[in-house]
C-alpha cells in the first residue's frame, strides 16, 4: 500500500495532488462530452478516478479491502439522467473536490502540523475542481484596516503636513501590482499558475478566463486565425436552454 512506502514530501505530493486533479478537471470540461457518455446509469457503480499522470478514467472501484487509496464517490452514473446535466456535473465535482483532498491527506499521513499547513496552502492556491466546473471564481480576501494602512514607503510627509508621492516609486509599484495581477491567474482548465516564460495563454472572449494553449489545445497560429475565442466550457453552453 501507498502509505507504508517511502515518506512522501509535500511537494511530492502536492504534485500528486494537481497530477490526479487536472485529469479529473479535464474530464469534467474538455472532455465532458465523453466522460457523460462513459457514465452509462444501466453499468454497474462507476466512479471517476484522476490519474498522477494527468489523465482520467471512468471505472469501476478496486476490489481490493481495504483498498490501497481512498475511493471516490461510488456510483456517480446513477444520477445522470435523473438530473439536469449541469447540476450532475457539478455534484461529481464536488465530490472529486472531496476525494482529491482525502487521497493527499492519506499519503501526507506522517507530516508534522506545519507541513500539512502548508501542504493544505498550497492546494488552497488552486480553484476547486468545483469552481472550475461552474465558473464560480474564488473571492480573494479583502485588506484588512491593519494591512491596509501599512505603507510600503510609496508616500512621504513635508514639513507642513501635506502628503507628497514618489513619482519614481508609484511608476515602480504600479509595475510590480502588475506582474502580482498576471502571476495569480489561474488557467480556467489546470489551474496553474501564470509564470513569466514562453508558454502560450489564451483568453477566452465569453467568459474572459485564460487558458494555458495546451490544456485547450490551442496554438498561437491558430489562435491568430479566428476572431473570437470560446472555451470549451463556453462552446458547450451555446444552443442549449
Amino acid at each position: 500500500m501507498e502509505m507504508a512506502s517511502s515518506p512522501r514530501t509535500v511537494e511530492e505530493i502536492f504534485k500528486d495532488y494537481s497530477a490526479r486533479r487536472i485529469g479529473v478537471v479535464r474530464a469534467l470540461t474538455h472532455d465532458v462530452d465523453e466522460f457523460y457518455g462513459l457514465c452509462d446509469p444501466d453499468k454497474e457503480n462507476l466512479c471517476l478516478y484522476g490519474h498522477p499522470n494527468e489523465t482520467w478514467e471512468v471505472t469501476l472501484p478496486a476490489e481490493e479491502v481495504p483498498p490501497e487509496l481512498p475511493e471516490p464517490a461510488l456510483g456517480i452514473n446513477f444520477a445522470r439522467d435523473g438530473m439536469n446535466r449541469r447540476d450532475w456535473l457539478s455534484l461529481v465535482a464536488v465530490h472529486s473536490d472531496s476525494w482529491l483532498l482525502s487521497v493527499a491527506f492519506y499519503l501526507g499521513a506522517r507530516l508534522n502540523r506545519n507541513e500539512r499547513k502548508r501542504l493544505f496552502s498550497l492546494i488552497n492556491d488552486l480553484p476547486t475542481v468545483f469552481e472550475v466546473v461552474t465558473d464560480r471564481k474564488p473571492i480573494k480576501e479583502k485588506p484588512t484596516v491593519d494591512s491596509g494602512s501599512k505603507s510600503r514607503g510609496s508616500t512621504k510627509r513635508s514639513s507642513d503636513g501635506q502628503v507628497k508621492s514618489n513619482p519614481k516609486f508609484d511608476e515602480e509599484y504600479e509595475e510590480e501590482e502588475e506582474e502580482d495581477e498576471h502571476s495569480e491567474t489561474p488557467c480556467g482548465s489546470c489551474g496553474g499558475k501564470y509564470y513569466k516564460t514562453n508558454e502560450f495563454w489564451i483568453a477566452c472572449d465569453i467568459c474572459e478566463r485564460w487558458f494555458h494553449g495546451k490544456c485547450v489545445k490551442m496554438t498561437p497560429a491558430k489562435a491568430d486565425s479566428i476572431k473570437h475565442y470560446k472555451c470549451p466550457t463556453c462552446s458547450l453552453r451555446r444552443g442549449r436552454p
